[in-house]
């Protein structure tokens, strides 16, 4: 019998359970919030300084299904400098990125103001304050999920990630989970 989890990947952590790298000695791993069964398995990816909503399953398949270019990921971003609609247009429209030394066109994707800023529970690690000028939040929508992605689509336009937040997977919400929360679910309903 499969098992799936969501869970809220608090910042600094790898998503991974393994260190079998000298180089991340030090690095905090998803099995330290949890204990999972073996064979567990995160599906995609966040990086490091990134937050919010991972799925994890013991079942290949499903990380498959939800891995595949038919199901949306959303995050939230909060950007360096007030973004400006031209820019967000460019998002929209897919723009060119660096993929492993070589040029790749992201797909159209979804992306918006968030009038108001969201309310997360705080980083340990503060961003900066603003006396470095101004930030702005936006939403972003995508159905890949390059190495990295989000954070050069924005800095493609001239606005760096300062923060960034996934908080859906398909019909998967982040919702009020805390940072380091695990849940365990029968099934991931991404419909």
């Amino acid at each position: 019998m499969h098992r799936h989890f969501l869970i809220h990947k608090p910042l600094g952590y790898l998503s991974q359970f393994v260190n079998n790298q000298n180089k991340r000695k030090n690095k905090k791993l998803l099995g330290e919030l949890f204990i999972f069964p073996k064979g567990t398995m995160s599906i995609g990816r966040l990086d490091e300084n990134s937050e919010g909503l991972l799925l994890l399953t013991t079942d290949g398949k499903v990380s498959e299904q939800v891995r595949s270019k038919k199901v949306e990921k959303e995050y939230y971003v909060q950007l360096d400098g007030n973004i400006t609609d031209k820019a967000i247009e460019k998002i929209c429209n897919g723009i060119e990125i660096g993929i492993r030394n070589k040029k790749y066109l992201t797909l159209p994707c979804k992306a918006n103001h968030l009038k108001k800023s969201p309310t997360f529970a705080p980083r340990i690690k503060k961003i900066r304050d603003e006396r470095h000028g101004p930030t702005s939040w936006i939403t972003i929508t995508i159905t890949e999920g390059k190495f990295r992605q989000v954070r050069k689509m924005t800095a493609a336009v001239g606005f760096p990630t300062l923060r960034l937040i996934r908080v859906r997977i398909g019909d998967i919400y982040l919702d009020q989970l805390a940072p380091g929360k695990v849940i365990e679910v029968g099934s991931f309903n991404l419909d």
